[in-house]
């Protein structure tokens, strides 16, 4: 199938800054500031083949099939500062249950909701997704002699950063392992596996401290590949060649490592199903020694899949806590009780953070100093601003999708967070911040297959600039089947 997308669409907000809601885990296409206007075009291809084997009953039954697929989408937004965006930039190929993918696509990582929730702790969406090359296995597949009751899905990947900011030329490595414990048809699943994101290489004109970077380079050969893809520590090597790499390199690990370790059970009724999980944070040791064991995203998600012809009828409904003012204390020392002050999504060679382009990779709430109050605490690495001034949070948020009168559909997103800065710089008083978001989308009848949208957003709080924010859109989808069946032999 070949799909085809076009919209028009337009904000505006009571604030220059562009609400929170209406902007996080848009995977960033959506301006900071208001307002503005967008034009958004797309092209989307998956293509699969099918191969049968005849079978003694003079059937046929489905085997090993191969496909293929790509992506396109480009955006043009008026009043802002970055006109021109391509959120998605691909081309698949698809052998067995593997894919094989190169450039930039939308996608997220973890046991977390993709639909109402917050985001995945570690890759949420909030970013423009990185130009990468990936190969997966991107559907839970089941090992032989199991019979279905043990699968895995996964993925390994190589991407690049971008060149702008204090750090350039830097890589990321990236893989993820996850296993369900059932067959798809049992009442109850169990799931669990962990992600690893590394950021490594590069090189910097503007940091100078002789202790985080040698001669303006992070190791890059292939040997520091292999340890950041081990995530081995150097201080375990009695050979490193001290004029080549930092005391932070010598005595840590290559790179920024960070990622989730993520458990979750499925209860899986005639009418519903209730996924339940919890992502744990791993950051400079500290989950390994249990000292930030209190950290993490827990969720639950409801889905009704009951066929319903009352005027509202209720999809999902997600509640979540993520709680980050732990990290592990707020020392790091020698002792294994001293493994605190992970500082999430600061690094103090990669000084722009676990970040894309200005925006969080990861979950929205761990907040960019620049989206934040003016009066709010900052500090800076090696003369320069750091990425991250509120790392240390405790958020509840609600998220409710539905439809009324079965052509209506509604997302409502609200959350409440209370908010302490750094343990570097922590925020004088307490924080608390309110964010709310709801869309409603309605066919055009006098046109086909044009759906508008309209979105009210609002900040209330001391974190953001106080806000309230709308954005309408219209977009029209067209479908073009191919002449074949999407399955031939």
């Amino acid at each position: 199938m070949i799909r085809f997308h076009a919209e028009i669409g337009a904000s505006a907000a009571t604030a220059k800054r562009t609400p929170f809601w209406l902007q996080a885990n848009q995977y960033g296409i959506v301006p900071d500031t208001s307002p503005f206007a967008t034009i958004r075009v797309g092209v989307h291809a998956n293509r699969l083949y099918h191969h049968y084997t005849p079978t003694t009953d003079a059937t046929r039954r489905k085997s090993k099939f191969a496909g293929w697929g790509y992506g396109l989408e480009l955006i043009a937004n008026a009043g802002v500062r970055k006109a021109f965006l391509m959120p998605e930039a691909y081309a698949k190929a698809q052998i067995w249950r593997f894919e094989l993918a190169a450039g930039r696509r939308r996608e997220w990582v973890g046991l977390a909701d993709s639909t109402v929730g917050s985001g995945s702790y570690i890759w949420s969406g909030n970013a423009l997704p990185l130009p990468k090359i990936q190969l997966s296995l991107p559907a839970y597949t089941s090992i032989g002699f199991t019979r279905g009751v043990l699968a895995f899905r996964g993925f390994y990947a190589h991407g690049w950063f971008s060149n702008q900011g204090p750090v350039t030329h830097s890589y990321l490595h990236q893989k993820a392992l996850y296993g369900r414990l059932g067959k798809p048809s049992w009442p109850i699943k169990l799931y669990g596996g962990f992600n690893h994101q590394v950021q490594w290489g590069g090189r910097s004109d503007v940091i100078k401290d002789k202790t985080a970077i040698r001669n303006g380079r992070f190791p890059a050969h292939f040997r520091d590949y292999i340890s950041a893809v081990t995530g081995v520590s150097l201080g375990y090597n009695p050979r490193v060649d001290t004029t080549q790499y930092s005391y932070v390199d010598r005595w840590n690990r290559i790179g920024n490592h960070l990622g989730t370790i993520d458990v979750g059970m499925e209860i899986t009724g005639r009418h519903y199903s209730l996924l339940l999980y919890r992502q744990s944070i791993y950051e400079d040791g500290s989950l390994f020694y249990l000292t930030n064991i209190i950290d993490g995203l827990n969720g639950v998600r409801f889905r009704n899949s009951r066929r319903s012809s009352a005027e509202w009828h209720f999809d999902d409904f997600v509640v979540e806590l993520l709680y980050t003012k732990s990290q592990g204390g707020a020392v790091f020392g020698s002792t294994d009780k001293e493994r605190g002050a992970d500082n999430y999504f600061n690094h103090t060679q990669y000084i722009d953070g676990w970040s894309y382009l200005g925006r969080t990779i990861g979950t929205p709430f761990i907040t960019p100093a620049r989206d934040t109050r003016p009066d709010l605490p900052r500090y800076e690495t090696d003369s320069l601003l750091a990425f991250c001034n509120n790392n240390r949070v405790r958020v509840i948020h609600l998220g409710v999708a539905g439809r009324f009168r079965q052509c209506y559909t509604f997302r409502l997103k609200g959350s409440i967070s209370d908010n302490a800065g750094t343990y570097i710089r922590p925020f004088p008083t307490r924080v608390r911040q309110f964010s709310a978001l709801l869309t409603v989308g309605f066919p055009l009848r006098i046109w086909r297959d044009v759906q508008a949208t309209a979105s009210l957003a609002v900040d209330q709080g001391r974190l953001y600039t106080n806000s309230t924010g709308v954005y309408v859109s219209v977009r029209k989808t067209w479908n073009r089947l191919p002449k074949s069946a999407l399955s031939d032999e």
